[in-house]
């Protein structure tokens, strides 16, 4: 049981942010009605996301500074578990956005328009570990796009959204944040949880990742790495 603690926890964080995404009290608003529970889920997963993101850019940085290839490997599972909780994270957007807008995707959104730039930033980044065969050549060059990929995607899913006029998104163009109006201190009690659990489930997820990584790495090469 060494080490575990912060993986029940982060089962049970989830697992009470899911219950409590379906039984629990919320506000009546206008438009948002019992959408809004979809806070839960929705946000958590974005926020999971920009850590794994982050976690790629710091080791992708630490690979540069000497080149050992147990940081590649850190990096490159991080940034694919980021794509893994962007996913859903789209999927849950797009059902919000659908009893909320009117339909699942609206183009002329910012917000939507920067997520839809970080994402081919990103499948850039994966197209460049796929197709590059030499192991050192494409961790170099993946380490350095991943450094300016992480930047602008912090830039089109966080700044640019909040610069640009007529976002539909809470807290973007101009719209009060749900943490300032909407979301009571019922809400607080499960999303706080919720943002927790799926951070700590995705880098979870990333050590499982990252372990058979090293293990296969292992028993194709001499050199082994711990």
């Amino acid at each position: 049981m060494k080490n575990w603690w912060w993986k029940i926890v982060a089962i049970a964080l989830v697992l009470y942010s899911i219950a409590m995404g379906f039984i629990g009290n919320v506000p009546h608003l206008n438009i948002l009605n019992e959408t809004i529970r979809n806070l839960y889920f929705h946000v958590p997963l974005w926020f999971a996301m920009l850590v794994q993101m982050g976690i790629s850019w710091f080791f992708a940085l630490r690979y540069l500074n000497g080149y050992n290839i147990k940081y590649d490997m850190l990096s490159s599972r991080a940034a694919y578990v980021g794509g893994m909780f962007a996913l859903p994270g789209l999927i849950t957007g797009s059902i919000w956005a659908t009893y909320t807008w009117g339909k699942p995707w609206v183009a002329e959104d910012p917000k939507l328009q920067g997520v839809m730039a970080a994402m081919l930033v990103y499948f850039v980044y994966y197209l460049l570990r796929a197709l590059i065969p030499d192991a050192q050549t494409k961790a170099r060059i993946s380490a350095v796009y991943n450094i300016f990929a992480f930047i602008m995607t912090f830039v089109f899913i966080m700044i640019y959204p909040r610069l640009a006029p007529n976002s539909l998104h809470p807290g973007n163009g101009g719209n009060p944040a749900f943490g300032k109006y909407d979301m009571d201190n019922n809400m607080r009690l499960v999303f706080y949880p919720a943002c927790i659990g799926w951070i700590l489930m995705s880098v979870w997820l990333l050590n499982v990742l990252n372990r058979m990584k090293k293990l296969q790495y292992n028993l194709d090469n001499d050199e082994k790495i711990n």
